[in-house]
């Protein structure tokens, strides 16, 4: 781009796209060379890339990329529901749903835009949302690209309803690996955990770190605010630090599910996996006039970073 990073134009860095099936989608970009697109649809990231051009989010090559069917990959936000542990749709509606581009949002704190490229994006209900879901809320999300590459989004819900709603949430987080076989997550050792496979039955993790040979479909509980995902083959770290998000969720579908599922190739479990902060156990409730904040930011180092340098 040819700036520097002490006279870089963080709106010059931000502009508005098309995807391919005609979709607005802001494209976010750093000094360094980094980007980030967000689709309008579902407010949804959907390629996060480091200065080489690398991508670090995965997204299956059978994803429908047509509204109202969520994508398979990037990042969806679960909202107002996560998984089918309710009366909603699997998820929710929020990934489902046309965002708008919000010019004038509530102010965050300095930091939140200093030296970063970014957009603020606005969902509120509709009328048949309103139906299934009978709560107003205004949904705020800021995502943002930081000039050393990390990749930062920042939830707020307000209850602009006459009564109380409470809410799951999820950021349901597709990062991409080169083996699911050679990948290990710490920071979630010694926590209780719900086992989606065993109807939520709740078990301890017993081992040093999280490893993969066979389908997982967890929610560890209380988990820490920062969290580690080791790829072997490519000595990379991916960081994942979260706030106002207490649980964790950790999933691959293994085999047999690839194949059940239409949206998913056959063999793509090998590359991929959900590491989610959220906030299901003990879901979320606000009082009229109440907002509540969730973060996660996500940052990639070189694997020879140990857990002491992450404050892991």
């Amino acid at each position: 781009m040819g700036h520097s990073a002490a006279i870089w134009d963080c709106r010059a860095a931000t502009e508005i796209a098309k995807d391919w099936n005609g979709m607005d989608q802001v494209v976010l970009r750093s000094p360094q060379g980094a980007s980030a697109r967000v689709s309008l649809h579902g407010g949804q990231v959907n390629s996060w890339r480091n200065e080489h051009g690398e991508e670090l989010l995965f997204t299956s090559s059978k994803a429908i990329f047509k509204p109202p069917k969520a994508m398979r990959g990037g990042i969806p936000i679960c909202f107002p529901q996560f998984g089918n542990c309710g009366s909603l749709e699997q998820h929710g509606f929020a990934r489902n749903k046309i965002w708008t581009v919000d010019d004038n949002p509530p102010p965050l704190h300095p930091n939140d835009s200093k030296g970063k490229s970014f957009i603020d994006l606005l969902l509120k209900p509709s009328e048949d949302d309103l139906k299934c879901w009978p709560h107003s809320f205004e949904f705020r999300l800021r995502v943002s690209l930081a000039t050393d590459g990390d990749l930062t989004l920042i939830s707020r819900v307000r209850n602009v309803n006459g009564k109380p709603f409470t809410f799951s949430f999820a950021y349901h987080t597709y990062l991409l690996v080169s083996d699911i076989s050679e990948v290990r997550i710490e920071g979630l050792e010694t926590l209780d955990y719900l086992d989606n496979l065993c109807e939520r039955e709740r078990f301890t993790e017993q081992e040093d770190a999280v490893t993969f040979e066979s389908e997982v479909d967890r929610v560890y509980l209380s988990s820490p605010n920062a969290i580690a995902v080791l790829d072997h083959e490519k000595k990379r770290t991916y960081v994942i630090r979260k706030d106002g998000l207490q649980d964790t969720v950790v999933w691959n579908p293994w085999e047999k599910k690839s194949k059940a599922m239409v949206d998913f190739g056959d063999e793509e479990y090998k590359q991929m996996l959900c590491v989610d902060g959220a906030a299901i156990e003990k879901p979320i409730t606000l009082k009229p006039g109440e907002e509540w904040t969730g973060r996660l930011q996500l940052s990639v180092v070189p694997s020879s970073f140990c857990s002491e340098h992450l404050g892991l």
